[in-house]
């Protein structure tokens, strides 16, 4: 009897032990189920997009070089003396023509006289030559005077009209010297440091430089390019894969050594005809206004030329491109049906903040510029297309040089 009833009270405690071990099994085996519905339920990530078309795109190189002044005058003592006078003030500008320095005239004053006294004595005695040969002649002419002395009579005249024209040379050489003690500018720019003072003795045989005058508005900016990217530039011109940039506009862009970009744009002039045989570059030439100053002969720049138009061009921001393990390039496209597929593409250059595709994109597909790290192969996403204003600042290397300082407002 009391087996038995052992067994019953055994038996009432375990019905609700088991329909608890039964309610727990049922639930863990229901979690993932749950989570499967629920992840497969979830909105699809979100990602940003632009669409891929053809556009004409400026092939902008950056290039360094160097600032040459227009024009470099050395200034130069043509005759000896002392310097009494400097009436120039250093770093400033000055025409051509304006007095630099006076050397001490009182010797070439003297000779200018001495010279001018010379030609008056040789002129009295062509005047008195000139007597006696017409003298003589009206004697020739009655048979009183023989030929040979009016001959000799003649030849005394053309010798007086000689010393009167040495006389005359010698005055106006004299004359020249005197105006030399003013040494003026030969052109108009801006002059350096004085390079002697007052007091100094000048000998024109061995004296050096006085001062130094530069043109330097317009300027010339000397860049250099690799003699086989000029080539490929002609070449690609000549087949019509390029377009030449229309009229002789400003078409180069100066970048300063602190980043900013200088205020004015300029003009590619010309390419040299000589290599460098070290470097394999050949210099490129480039006008540019300085009104302000602000560009100074030997200072290094970074220029950025408009060489060409590429009329159906395919770019894409450089965020939207990314490198498969073994280097290739390649973007994630949005597919008809919202799933998205890496595609590999050929990029050539960059162009401001854009790749250049060469081929692997054809207008119309949707390039992945934002969200890449919420999506997989295969996933379905949520493509928001880019602003037509954000689009412009992904792309914003695609304009003209001058376009960026328009858009910063300089």
């Amino acid at each position: 009897m009391k087996i038995n009833a052992s067994r019953a009270r055994l038996a009432s405690f375990g019905a609700p032990c088991l329909a608890v071990a039964l309610a727990l099994t049922t639930a863990a085996c229901d979690q993932p189920q749950a989570s499967a519905n629920a992840a497969a339920t979830a909105a699809p990530p979100e990602i940003s997009f632009i669409t891929v078309r053809q556009e004409p795109v400026p092939l902008v190189r950056e290039l360094p070089g160097r600032v040459t002044a227009r024009s470099v005058a050395e200034v130069r003592a043509r005759v000896s003396g002392l310097v009494v006078k400097r009436a120039f003030e250093q770093g400033s500008k000055v025409n051509e023509g304006d007095l630099l320095y006076k050397i001490d005239p009182a010797p070439y004053q003297v000779e200018l006289a001495r010279s001018e006294a010379a030609l008056q004595r040789a002129e009295a005695s062509l005047v008195l030559a000139r007597q006696q040969a017409e003298r003589l002649s009206t004697l020739l002419a009655r048979h009183i005077a023989s030929q040979a002395q009016y001959d000799a009579a003649i030849a005394a005249q053309k010798q007086a009209e000689a010393e009167v024209a040495g006389a005359r040379a010698a005055r106006d050489g004299a004359r020249l010297n005197l105006e030399y003690t003013n040494v003026r500018a030969p052109i108009s720019g801006r002059i350096g440091r004085a390079l002697l003072t007052e007091g100094t003795l000048l000998d024109s045989a061995s004296s050096g430089v006085l001062a130094t005058i530069q043109q330097i508005d317009p300027i010339y900016v000397d860049i250099t390019q690799s003699v086989g990217e000029l080539n490929k530039l002609r070449r690609d011109l000549a087949s019509g894969e390029l377009a030449r940039l229309e009229g002789n506009g400003a078409n180069v862009a100066l970048i300063m050594d602190d980043g900013s970009v200088y205020a004015h744009n300029g003009r590619l002039l010309f390419s040299d005809i000589t290599a460098d045989p070290g470097t394999g570059q050949v210099t490129l030439r480039v006008l540019m206004p300085n009104p302000d100053g602000e560009l100074f002969p030997g200072m290094y720049v970074r220029a950025r030329v408009a060489q060409g138009v590429d009329a159906d061009a395919i770019a894409v921001p450089q965020q939207a491109v990314h490198r498969s393990n073994d280097g290739r390039a390649e973007v994630w496209v949005v597919k008809a049906d919202n799933k998205v597929a890496l595609q590999p593409v050929d990029v050539g250059q960059v162009v401001g903040d854009a790749w250049l595709v060469n081929a692997g994109l054809q207008p119309g597909e949707r390039v992945v510029v934002e969200g890449v790290q919420k999506i997989s192969a295969g996933m379905e996403v949520k493509p928001v297309a880019l602003t037509p204003a954000a689009r412009q600042a992904s792309l914003s290397g695609l304009r003209a040089p001058g376009a960026a300082r328009e858009a910063h407002g300089l």
